[in-house]
């Protein structure tokens, strides 16, 4: 008789990371057979239109139409009734923000990562930073501003006078560099911000910092060693992040002792700051004279074979599924 808890994985949802989503997904559905978990598969982007072909959830085309309001009818699926625990493959806006979180809340059933609140202050790029300075959690000097509200010079003028160019300049609710642009100069800067209103009404721009990229995660309030990536393009954007081969991952990072110590403290506090559990990925740039800076925490973070949780937990003896078991037990 199996005695282990029936799980639903979520995935796919209406992100512009839909398609990252269904790769952990597929990653995570394939770790919880081999463990032995009861497991069915859940889109919400398709509402009460599940199919029991497990492959049409991980192919590349759409066997249905997805939408936001299908979440609702996702919910209201009588399969709930059997379910233990959801488990998030879910990226970007609608599956990392608290949305989904929520609709589970309410129906009190566990998940696995952070909670709401969590989730939701992760997800948004600038209340992440006003956590991080009231926490003295070290960040980029950053500013934001609104749809409508100000006008591309006053942009422009604020970058010279409190970032300086090169500066970034990002959607305040995506993930995976969706959106995001690193402007040389002022010419770039109306485009760069007329971009981000594509995914966000709400625009943070950040100073650029020189150096490496590295990130650390925590899993069950431990930081995890440090890892470097060093992406073929000089920014780990998109395509480096989930091409094979754009990108070259070195865990531990090489780096000094005290610095990689350092960036462990900072993603614990990072964590804390925005009050997340269980597990979670902190990013960092690291200067040329080895100052770290804190970008942000994500509270979904990529489960794929290209992934960095699963890299990191690999350097400390933790297995893809090992680290997928003891998600579900920590948030159990």
């Amino acid at each position: 008789m199996n005695t282990k808890p029936r799980i639903a994985l979520l995935l796919g949802g209406t992100s512009p990371e839909r398609e990252v989503s269904k790769s952990t997904g597929k990653s995570v559905y394939k770790a919880l057979q081999n463990l032995g978990y009861p497991t069915v598969i859940i889109d919400p982007a398709y509402g009460d239109d599940q199919r029991d072909n497990i492959d049409l959830f991980f192919a590349n085309d759409n066997y249905g139409p997805i939408s936001n309001p299908n979440y609702i009818k996702a919910m209201n699926l009588d399969i709930w009734k059997q379910i233990d625990l959801a488990f998030l493959a879910l990226h970007g806006k609608w599956g990392e923000d608290g949305t989904i979180q929520s609709l589970l809340e309410l129906k009190e059933i566990k998940y696995t990562g952070s909670k709401v609140l969590s989730s939701a202050l992760a997800m948004d790029k600038i209340k992440s930073k006003i956590l991080f300075d009231h926490h003295k959690v070290t960040t980029p000097k950053w500013f934001a501003v609104k749809n409508g509200d100000s006008k591309t010079d006053y942009v422009i003028d604020r970058i010279k006078t409190e970032l300086n160019f090169p500066a970034v300049i990002k959607p305040n609710d995506q993930g995976s560099s969706v959106g995001l642009t690193i402007c040389k100069s002022e010419n770039e800067v109306e485009a760069a911000i007329n971009l981000t209103y594509e995914y966000s009404d709400r625009v943070l721009i950040e100073e650029y910092i020189p150096g490496r990229e590295l990130t650390v995660a925590v899993l069950d309030d431990k930081p995890l060693p440090v890892l470097e990536i060093k992406p073929k393009h000089g920014l780990y954007d998109y395509e480096c992040k989930y091409t094979s081969g754009m990108s070259e991952y070195i865990v531990p990072a090489e780096i000094p002792g005290e610095v990689s110590h350092q960036l462990q403290v900072l993603a614990f506090n990072a964590f804390k700051a925005l009050r997340c559990e269980t597990y979670a990925r902190v990013d960092f740039r690291l200067s040329p004279d080895h100052k770290p800076y804190t970008l942000e925490v994500n509270t979904l973070p990529g489960m794929t074979s290209l992934s960095l949780v699963p890299k990191m937990a690999k350097a400390v003896g933790i297995s893809f599924d090992e680290l997928v078991e003891k998600i579900i037990n920590l948030s159990l």
